[in-house]
């Protein structure tokens, strides 16, 4: 893989991550907010899929990394 593509998907993987660690909605209280967490959260789940699908190598390599943490 060229490196920017490489610089892509690891960027798409954190801004996932981040997505996926945005305050559970009843923290917030705002209606808005809720509807936002809701939408985001599929939309993050759904690009988290397809780069696993289609990029395994990052995530067998992220598995490897937390198979030598423990």
């Amino acid at each position: 893989m060229n490196g920017n593509f490489e610089e892509c998907v690891g960027k798409l993987r954190a801004l996932v991550s981040d997505v996926q660690g945005a305050p559970y909605p009843s923290a917030i209280e705002n209606e808005l907010y809720t509807i936002w967490f809701e939408h985001i959260q599929r939309s993050a789940m759904d690009c988290f899929v397809f780069l696993n699908e289609n990029f395994p190598q990052e995530a067998e390599d992220v598995s490897e990394s937390l198979e030598g943490i423990f």
